[in-house]
Formats: C-alpha cells, structure tokens, sequence
C-alpha cells in the first residue's frame, strides 16, 4: 500500500471515530453538584448520607435580604405588607417546603383547650406608634428572632424558603426567575434585595461556566493562532496544529458525555488545556518538519526523519503530562477527580492523533514553499545565548541557589485555608449578598450536630435537654454560632407557650414532673414545621443546627477543636454522645487531603521522569540534571503564593502536580534528542550544543504557548480558575528559563561518560 493510499485510509478511520465521538457531545451538560465536592468514600460522607435522610440537607435553602429605604425601618407598613405580599408568593411555588418570614413568625400561646399563634408582627397595627413599639420590644428580647429573620439595626428582613432536597438547576433556575420577578412587580430596588443558598451558587455557577469556556476557548485559539502563524508563516503551519487539538478535545469531551459526569468548574478548563498542553506535540513534530524540507528533503523522507527524532520524546512527554493530570485521580474531590482522568486522557489522544492525523495530512496537502535553511534562522541566536549561559555559568548557578533559598522560606508561609464560596472574587455581587447576610444576620454558614441519647433516653428526656442546652451555650458563646435550633428550642418554646406566651418562661422545666405535664403539647408543637426537623418522631435522635459567618477552615478547625473537648469534659456519653457533620465539615476536610494529595502527585512525577532518565542514560548523575531545572520553578511558585498571600484551597493544590508534569515535557523532548545527538557529535559539549540547536526553538515556541494560554484563565471570575493561570503560567515560565540557563550547565557539570559518535564508529571499524 503506498503513503497515499495509507493517508486516506488513516483520514477515513479517524472521520469514523470523529462520528462516534459526536453522540457523546451530544451528552454533554453544564453542572454545578454542591454534593460533588464532598470527599467521596470518606466515613464521615457516609454519616451524613444517613443523617441528611432524616433530617434533610443543611443547605437546601434560599435565604432572601430585604432591605427597607435609607429613612425607614422594618416597622414600615408599605414596606411590611410588601414583604408579606411575597412571602405568600413563595409560599404557592412549586419546589417550596416551607417558608419562614418576620410576617408569619407567631408566638405560640396555649389558651384552654387551644393554640394561638400570635403575631410577632402585626401588619394591620403597624400605624399607630404604640402598637409598633410593642411588637419592636417583643421581636428583639425573643431569642432566635434578631439576626435569624430580623437585622439587629432594624432596617431588613430576612425571607428563609425551605425548598426540596437536592433541587437541580432547571427547577432552581426557574424559582429563582419567578422570585425575582415578584419581587420587581412589589417595587423592591435591586440593591436592596440580596439572594443567598446554594440555588442562588449554583444557577451563577454553572452560567459564568458556560459563559466563561466559550471565552477562554476563544482566546486560547486566537493566542495559539498568532503563535504559530509568527513560527511558521504559512497557513498550515496555524491549521494543522488546531485541527490536532481539536480532534483531541472532541474526544475528551466525548468521554466526559459518555461517562454522565458534565462539564463542571474543573472540567470547564479541558478545552483550554488542550488547545496549550495538546499542542506541544504538533509544534516539535512540524518544527523539525521544517527544517528538513528547508534543507531539501522531499515530503516523506522528512517526515520519516522528523517522526523518528521527534516521536519517542513526544512519546514520553505525553505520558508524563498525562500522568500529572491522571495522579489527579486520587483526590477525594470529584470534580478533580474527573478533570484529571479526563484531561489526561485527551493529552494522549492529542499524541496519537499528532502521529496520525498529522503526517496523513501533511502527505496529502501540497508540500509548503519554503526557501533554503528556513529551519536554521534562530540557529544563530541560540549559539549566542548558549556561548554566554556557560561563560557566565557562575552566576546562573548563585541566583538559582538564592532563588531555592528564599523561595522555600517563602513558602512556609503558605497555609491552608477555604471559605464557602471562595471561588467567587471578594468584590462579587454573589459574594457581597453573601456577606450581607454575615454582616447584617447570622450568616451563611451551615452548622450541624448530631444528638444520640443513651440508655433508653429520648432528646426530650430532662437530663438530655440539659445537656443539650449546656452545648447551645457554649456553641453562642464560644464558637461564634449566631443562631441556633435544637429540640432544646421546642421545648422551651412549648413550655412559653403554656404560659401565656411570657419571654422569662423560656426556659427549660425545672423538674421531670414539670416536664411530663408538657407531654402532651410538646408532641403537638414539634410537628410544626420549624421544628419538625430537630427530631426524629420516636425521639430516639436529634439535630442541634445553626448558622454562623464564615472564618475560615482554618479557624473553624480550631472551633472544632475546642467543642470537642468541651464535648468530652462537660457532656456524659452514658446520658448524650453527640457528632459533628454537615456540608461544611464535609467541604472543610478536603483540606486534610490537599497536601498529601499534591505531594502523591509530584512523587509520582519524580518517579516515572526519573525511570525515563534512567532509561535512557543509565546514569543516576543524570536524575537531578532533569529534575532540578523542572523542581526549581515548583518552588519558587510555592514562594510567589507565600509572599503574595496566596492560600493552599481545592482549586490551588492542583497547580504543582499539572505544572511539574507540563514543565518536564521540554526537559525530556531535549534530553531525548541529546541522547540521539550523542552518537553523532564527539564531545558531550558539541551534543549539547546541537541539541540547543534543534530543541530550542519548539521549547520557546511551545512554551510561549502555555504561558499565553493559561493567561487567559486571568479573565475568569472564579478565583480558582484566575489562580490556576496564574500560577501554572508562572511555573512554566520560569520554566522555559530554567531549561535554556540551568539544564546545559547540569548536563555539562554531572555527564562526563564519553558517549561519542566516532569513537563507537571507531570500536566498530
């Protein structure tokens, strides 16, 4: 079969599997999963699983912030009917539990035979001075109302909506578009209405994503195509490279389609990875395409030439690249988990397809005009930048040492620490109503305790409601809990109820007989709505919940800290044994695993590049030659983020493990070609010199590549994904430096095995 005829075959087979690979874009969904972020296989997951099933997610909330005019309060009249007008809106909505507002909260009073609910807020005497100053003196002495439903300046509302578990974004999306309509029909100024819950994260979220990939994908390929059209000045220099990348994406987001996962805040990136990393390949392929034809060779000797210098290095490059993406497998973190499978696996494709599609298409299309030496135009430059590299190798070597040394000072300084939400930027609209609520109520902050009583004891038994109680107090107190609900709460509520509604009544009975004449009516109130989810029906188990402002994982571990040993000192396990779960547990204990996880992937790194160098030079003098120029801007990074105050969270401790695996790629494209140069020069100098030659400009050009694509990300409003350009952006920068001072140095201070061309030729003859 002739080249020909084996190109069309190759193109035919692959529009074959480019067909198949369309019914899996065709799957494709945007999605933004709260639970996805939650450490799959962890016990405490597992827990919750369970303890959510009886008592429902702690985030299945959206939290509305009414804010009255400059010169008004929350007395207002208008403004109050205005707010009771749309909770009676909400309240018809499908997807909508419940709905707790300041114009339906009542106190409950027990009158005979019956219950009265009385208003907190009476909306029919808000006009006359007295009447309002009664309710003002009522609303802020009752507990659990001022900062909950009421701001403590009281000029804002807070409308809670209870909606239905695990509500996805379609149904969300359409809640939210039917609240913020009524609540424009109603006359509420815009600013003065803020959204907050997971609804409201997950409808912005998957939006700016899809908004986002098409303007980063955009960019990317503008940036690539300028870059290539200034590297090879033709058409196909810009078009065959894209179409490689391209065919490589398709696939891997086919896979993403087949596989149900979507396309979600790490996923998002996949195009734009591709469109940097899976280009590498095609670059060193054409560049050395190039010079071939440049010299005069025909079409298909150069390629022979190009594909047998060029492919066992892209060969090993893919596969590191691939496994710095696939080591993000073992994060507990599914959305990292996804992006690391399926990134890697489109970064081999792009090399397949490189030493497929590419040579098929490079025989087929007419043989680019190139005039004599084209190839060598840069040859010139990098003899002069390698001449003073050495002949200043002195001074190289210092500011590399001065360099590690500071920047693992710096480093140190680095900590671990996420925020609800910390994705958004600080001067986001999402992120300001967020902290509205943490400002002006109790925050948004999810707490949850899990109550199991002991030895036959139910959450309503005297000695259980105590000690309850004595963790209420610690948790307002000490923790930094601004609201809180309990079983402790209804029966308080009940035992305030029974006596004509009077505040100093809130408090627990102060004895078992008092208690068991509360039986009756505690089992009537604690079917109510706002209290139903505190306990199981049996009483066999209860949920202590609250809302805090957010201070940090780091902080919070702390608080933790602290409640566990006011657990375990003022608590009796024979009477009470309590657990700590929820979604912000779940989120905060990813950041156990950040570190291990980034340093799994970094070794795993290590280990295959040095089997590679092993491999290939059979000298252990070589590890560190390669590892060195690749581990120096992994360090100096880690110093960038300690002096810029840059915290270690989710979306940053992926930037080493991908960076490492990205920067080593021009590390072993040149240390490949320096192998076969071995054995065509005399000297190790003259090798090194040659393979500057031949390397230089694809490392430049491929790096300038990287650099520009992932400064694309610095547009995005996720500060992940601003971070993850940054960051990856400057390691392979300072990357590309690295490789053209420190690595010719290294090679030529620790290779001193005279592996030479002629003297083999010699021994041969």
């Amino acid at each position: 079969m002739s080249v020909r005829s084996l190109s069309y075959l190759t193109l035919l087979l692959l529009a074959v599997v480019g067909a198949v690979c369309v019914t899996g874009l065709m799957r494709l969904r945007f999605n933004y999963n709260f639970n996805d972020f939650y450490p799959t296989g962890d016990p405490d997951l597992a827990f919750y699983e369970k303890y959510s099933a009886r008592f429902g997610n702690d985030n299945d909330y959206v939290l509305i912030g009414l804010e009255t005019p400059a010169d008004r309060t929350l007395f207002d009249a208008g403004f109050a009917r205005r707010v009771d007008q749309f909770t009676q809106f909400a309240q018809r909505q499908p997807n909508v539990v419940h709905v707790l507002s300041p114009t339906t909260a009542a106190n409950p009073v027990v009158e005979g035979l019956g219950v009265f609910n009385i208003p907190y807020l009476h909306l029919d005497r808000l006009t006359d001075p007295a009447s309002r100053a009664q309710d003002s003196s009522l609303i802020f002495r009752t507990p659990g109302l001022v900062g909950n439903l009421f701001a403590r300046d009281a000029r804002a509302v807070t409308v809670l909506l209870q909606t239905t578990p695990d509500l996805k974004k379609p149904p969300g999306d359409t809640l939210m578009t039917a609240l913020r309509t009524e609540l424009t029909r109603l006359g509420f100024p815009e600013e003065h209405v803020h959204l907050g819950g997971k609804l409201v994260a997950q409808s912005v979220f998957v939006d700016r994503l899809q908004v986002e990939m098409a303007v980063f994908v955009s960019l990317s390929v503008l940036l690539v195509m300028g870059l290539l059209w200034l590297t090879f000045r033709s058409w196909w220099g810009v078009v065959l490279p894209l179409t490689v990348v391209a065919g490589a994406t398709v696939g891997g987001l086919a896979l993403v389609g087949w596989s149900g996962a979507g396309i979600d805040l790490m996923t998002a990136l996949l195009p734009v990875m591709m469109c940097v990393v899976g280009i590498a390949d095609s670059v060193h392929l054409l560049t050395r395409y190039v010079t071939e034809t440049g010299e005069g060779t025909a079409t298909v000797p150069a390629l022979r030439i190009s594909m047998r210098e060029s492919m066992f290095g892209s060969g090993l490059s893919a596969l590191t690249t691939s496994l710095g993406f696939f080591t993000l497998t073992a994060s507990h973190i599914r959305p990292i988990h996804n992006f690391g499978l399926y990134t890697g696996l489109s970064v081999l494709l792009a090399y397949g397809l490189t030493y497929t599609l590419l040579p098929a298409l490079l025989v087929l299309l007419p043989r680019p005009q190139q005039r004599y030496g084209a190839g060598r135009s840069w040859d010139a430059f990098f003899n002069r930048l390698l001449f003073h590299v050495l002949k200043r190798r002195r001074w190289v070597l210092s500011i590399a040492a001065l360099l590690l040394v500071g920047s693992i000072a710096a480093a140190s300084q680095v900590r671990i620490e996420s925020r609800l939400l910390d994705d958004l930027a600080q001067d986001d609209p999402v992120q300001l109503d967020f902290r509205f609520f943490e400002e002006r109520f109790a925050g948004v902050r999810p707490f949850e305790l899990n109550l199991q009583p002991q030895g036959g004891r139910s959450v309503y038994d005297l000695d259980v409601l105590r000690q309850t109680e004595a963790i209420e107090n610690y948790l307002t107190r000490q923790y930094g809990l601004h609201f809180v609900a309990s079983p402790v709460s209804v029966v308080k509520s009940v035992r305030k109820a029974l006596n004509g509604g009077a505040l100093e009544e809130y408090r627990l009975p102060a004895s078992e007989a008092e208690l068991k004449r509360l039986q009756k009516q505690l089992r009537r109130v604690s079917k109510r709505p706002e209290f139903r989810a505190l306990a199981t029906p049996d009483g066999q188990e209860g949920r202590l919940t609250g809302r805090m402002p957010d201070p940090g994982s780091t902080v919070v571990a702390g608080l933790n800290g602290g409640l566990k040993r006011f657990l375990s000192t003022n608590t009796d396990p024979q009477v009470l044994q309590t657990r700590l779960t929820g979604s912000a547990l779940l989120i905060d204990k990813n950041n156990q695993n950040l570190t291990r996880d980034m340093l799994l992937g970094i070794s795993v790194d290590v280990i295959m590049v040095t089997l590679i160098v092993l491999a290939l030079f059979r000298s252990l003098r070589m590890v560190p030659v390669v590892l060195i120029p690749n581990l120096l801007p992994i360090v100096v990074v880690g110093g960038v983020m300690g002096v810029c105050g840059v915290p270690m969270k989710v979306s940053t401790s992926i930037i080493f493990t991908i960076a490492f695996g990205i920067a080593v790629d021009d590390t072993i494209h040149f240390i490949s070609k320096l192998r076969l140069m071995l054995g065509k020069e005399p000297t190790v100098k003259r090798a090194v010199s040659h393979t500057y030659r031949l390397a230089g400009k694809a490392v430049i050009v491929t790096s300038l590549i990287l650099v520009g694509g992932f400064s694309t990300l610095l547009f995005s409003s996720f500060d992940g994904t601003f971070y993850v350009g940054l960051l990856i952006g400057l390691t392979l920068l300072f990357g590309v430096v690295a490789e053209l001072t420190l690595l010719p140095i290294l090679i030529l201070a620790f290779y001193k095995k005279p592996r030479v061309g002629k003297a083999r030729q010699a021994r041969a003859a």
